[in-house]
């Protein structure tokens, strides 16, 4: 009853454009606090709640999309003294950045991008050390940025990784690599039963890339894992069934894993 008046009154209100630029500044501020938009960054993503569901002594961590080393930081920051996280970046000089910022034994760094072959791309981006680097030049002229760099990176596949340098397991994947989340896990195919938990960003970059939400939401039922939105607040909402509503191209972390992790 309460609902129906709402929206009646809503309703008659509603029919101008300062009331329609109000609606759209409550349904930003309604969307950032469930997770949807604030996921830009480490400290205001909630995403650090992740660490809090690793277990065991030699936990294993992939950090797919590394830039300049701030997951790995705080991966860092929040695993025990015999983990060991792994870092791939394919910018050469972002690369550099990467190494020289962080200095510890338990990390290890790798100068190529992951996706679903092997391979020589083109990767491109608005800046030296950007966070939008992306395999696919993207289009964000309306944010007044222009893709006018690129290089040639190397690209291999987790599975080849992983049998050549004899990783039998991975506790937590961390992919960020705009737009391309699902090359990388479809490159992933031989480990994948054996990864317990994946954390993936969703966003603008999709928008370039053709991929939506939806395609995530069946690769991961079909894995029989369970997928969380993260919220600011660390708190990892699950997504009982899919909904066109989450097809929200703003950026969004999300967590999915199998029931028993």
């Amino acid at each position: 009853m309460m609902y129906d008046k709402l929206k009646l009154f809503l309703f008659i209100i509603s029919g101008n454009g300062l009331i329609q630029n109000m609606l759209e500044k409550l349904v930003f501020l309604c969307e950032y606090f469930m997770g949807m938009g604030s996921g830009s960054t480490t400290s205001s993503s909630g995403e650090k709640c992740v660490f809090n569901l690793l277990k065991g002594d030699t936990i294993i961590v992939f950090d797919v999309g590394a830039n300049q080393g701030q997951f790995a930081r705080e991966a860092l920051d929040n695993v025990n003294a015999t983990a060991t996280i792994y870092s791939f970046e394919p910018s050469q000089s972002t690369y550099e950045m990467m190494k020289k910022n962080i200095k510890d034994k338990r990390h290890h760094t790798f100068n190529i991008g992951l996706g679903k072959s092997k391979s020589i791309m083109n990767l491109y981006y608005d800046d030296i050390g950007s966070g939008l680097a992306s395999l696919t030049k993207r289009d964000l002229a309306s944010h007044d940025i222009v893709f006018n760099k690129s290089e040639e990176v190397t690209i291999d596949t987790i599975d080849n990784f992983c049998e050549e340098n004899k990783i039998e397991y991975i506790d937590l994947l961390k992919i960020d690599v705009e737009g391309h989340e699902l090359d990388v896990l479809n490159g992933a195919t031989s480990i994948f039963e054996k990864t317990k938990i994946v954390m993936f960003e969703f966003g603008g970059c999709n928008i370039d890339t053709r991929t939506y939400f939806k395609d995530f939401y069946k690769f991961f039922l079909e894995k029989d894992m369970i997928l969380y939105r993260i919220t600011p607040s660390g708190y990892l909402h699950r997504i009982e069934q899919y909904k066109e509503l989450y097809e929200q191209f703003t950026t969004t972390n999300f967590v999915a894993k199998r029931e028993n992790e």
